[in-house]
């Protein structure tokens, strides 16, 4: 079980719900440590018959920053979210999120089926005051920097008030993540000019400018904007930013493949390389979406965060880290604030 003391800053990790198992979890767990001594208290939610025996062959057994909470079941990826959350309530993924809405730790990472987390943490947590839809938020490579892209996948079926939700949540994000002062938020659609775009589209951009002041708004982007120096945050609802984001992943695997291939084709190539290395790693090191970790869902009453169901350990432990940044960020009172402010606005409860 876990102890009251450092509850609110302590960071619940499902320890069962991902691709790659536990054990990938946990060696995820000892990067973490040994890269931050100083890590918020970690609790693995989980089988403790399966997790102490990993805790021990880590050498993390007497790590007083580390506890088990035992959980009996696991939600897998096959299983449909709203059926599992009925059947498995002694599920990994359940008992982490509710230590969240219990006040007993700060915040739950999870790699496990992405719609149930989506549906657990919006049954279990409630979206805040005047907020319609939780939004996921993604932060990924551009020149000069990173962007957070909002929404990468929780809503795929937005309407304008969301899209202005999404604006706000992202803004804030990337105060607290990126140290942006005043970030820009453009809107996503197929070309700059106003009337650009689907209805959707249309009537977000009469929204979002008149909530300007509330946001710094740049105005719509189209996908030559994504990756330039041109905005900080890119808005668009979750089917769009889902595929944004994906593709993006894809087609750094894929650089990343056709270039070794080139390097490696011949001896006086395979020179040139070897003398770039380190150019090279960090270039790599730069777009590697698992430099990431993960992405938060923002707009409930408790912090999540989702890490990709395939993620290796050096992903895990960016989102672990990531998730200790959010408890220390403490963004969720300012948000509602001016989520508030943007309803008055435009004249909607922030009713889905």
């Amino acid at each position: 079980m876990v102890t009251s003391s450092g509850a609110i800053g302590r960071i619940a990790v499902d320890a069962m719900g991902g691709d790659l198992g536990p054990s990938e979890v946990v060696a995820a767990l000892k990067l973490a440590l040994h890269q931050h001594s100083a890590l918020n208290p970690i609790t693995l939610v989980g089988d403790e018959a399966v997790l102490k025996p990993l805790i021990s062959q880590a050498g993390l057994s007497r790590n007083e920053r580390l506890s088990v909470f035992h959980a009996s079941e696991v939600i897998t990826m096959e299983d449909k979210p709203l059926n599992a959350l009925k059947k498995k309530k002694d599920a990994s993924m359940v008992r982490a999120v509710e230590l969240v809405k219990s006040g007993e730790a700060g915040v739950v990472v999870s790699c496990g089926n992405t719609g149930a987390l989506m549906a657990c943490g919006t049954l279990r947590l409630r979206p805040m005051e005047g907020i319609a839809r939780p939004a996921l938020a993604a932060v990924c490579p551009r020149e000069g920097g990173q962007f957070v892209l909002i929404d990468a996948g929780a809503n795929p079926d937005s309407k304008p008030e969301h899209l202005v939700h999404n604006a706000i949540l992202g803004s804030h994000y990337c105060r607290v993540m990126l140290g942006v002062a005043k970030p820009r938020v453009g809107l996503m659609t197929i070309g700059t000019e106003d009337g650009k775009g689907n209805a959707l589209i249309t009537e977000t951009n009469l929204l979002l400018r008149r909530i300007d002041g509330i946001i710094n708004y740049a105005g719509p982007i189209e996908g030559f904007h994504v990756f330039a120096e041109h905005v900080d945050v890119v808005v668009c609802d979750g089917f769009v930013g889902n595929i944004m984001l994906k593709s993006w992943e894809s087609l750094v695997r894929f650089f990343s493949n056709m270039l070794r291939e080139e390097l490696q084709s011949n001896p006086m190539r395979a020179t040139g390389a070897l003398l770039s290395k380190g150019a090279f790693n960090a270039l790599k090191e730069r777009i590697n979406p698992e430099r990431y970790g993960g992405a938060p869902l923002l707009g409930l009453n408790g912090n999540i965060l989702k890490a990709h169901g395939s993620s290796n350990r050096h992903a895990i432990k960016n989102a672990i880290l990531a998730a200790g940044l959010m408890i220390k960020a403490d963004m969720n009172q300012r948000i509602i604030t001016d989520i508030a402010r943007a309803n008055d606005v435009i004249g909607e409860s922030g009713a889905a």
